[in-house]
């Protein structure tokens, strides 16, 4: 695993802009490269207004999409479309103005799909997609870049501290029951899945957030930080701002 960098801004909104610039950079190599671009996105305020940030881009850079994947990290098990869902908001923020195939967007699926109020069976159908997509090479594809945002509590996706899907080691998914952040039922990919990517991205933005830093790079016990556990194979950055950074 690799260890963690950091890359620090002024306030939220230059660090969305760094964060959206490094990616939109990230992906136009991989378009020249000719190789197929594989993006895991997050929720959260900082999250989604990176997104509007590459969406902004996106034109004056030329990318074309047809050879990028969207993957989600976690997702609110609600009905599709529900506004608290990431996708949603990503689709707000992103999709909807790009032109990329619909079935290179990969969404968790959703209270009111195929798996009703299933969240286990809704789990287990996503790692059966990201296994799909990965060819036979592991049990998801090799993510490029896999976007994370950091809770004031350390959590990353839905993997919060003292909940048992942080010790999950042989899913790609797992449902979560007891979020202790509504809504209680979720689905995340595990550790496993998210420590496969090439580049981990991590991403506080505030004062509340300066902790959850702090013990990111401190190496603390993942089971009451699971921040500390989440590395790239490649890179592993923590994109912060000055707020955030304010216990380092």
């Amino acid at each position: 695993m690799s260890t963690p960098q950091i890359v620090r801004h002024a306030d939220a909104k230059a660090l969305a802009e760094d964060v959206a610039l490094r990616l939109v950079d990230e992906i136009v190599r991989a378009e020249a490269d000719g190789r197929a671009f594989h993006l895991v996105l997050t929720g959260g305020g900082i999250g989604i207004a990176a997104l509007e940030a590459v969406r902004d881009h996106a034109a004056e850079s030329g990318i074309d999409w047809s050879h990028v994947h969207l993957w989600w990290g976690d997702e609110r098990f609600l009905p599709a479309g529900h506004p608290d869902r990431n996708e949603t908001q990503a689709c707000a923020a992103l999709i909807d103005a790009i032109d990329i195939p619909a079935t290179q967007v990969h969404p968790m699926p959703a209270a009111d799909g195929m798996d009703g109020d299933h969240a286990a069976h809704a789990a287990t159908r996503y790692s059966r997609e990201l296994a799909v997509a990965a060819r036979g090479r592991g049990p998801v594809p090799a993510f490029d870049v896999c976007l994370l945002g950091v809770g004031p509590d350390a959590h990353i996706a839905s993997l919060f501290p003292g909940l048992p899907q942080i010790g999950e080691d042989e899913a790609a998914t797992a449902p979560v029951h007891d979020s202790p952040k509504p809504p209680p039922t979720r689905i995340t990919l595990t550790l496993p899945s998210i420590n496969s990517s090439r580049q981990v991205w991590l991403l506080a933005s505030g004062e509340s957030k300066a902790e959850a830093v702090r013990l990111g790079l401190s190496g603390a016990d993942p089971n009451e930080a699971p921040v500390a556990a989440a590395r790239g194979t490649d890179r592993t950055v923590f994109w912060i701002d000055e707020a955030a950074a304010a216990r380092l």
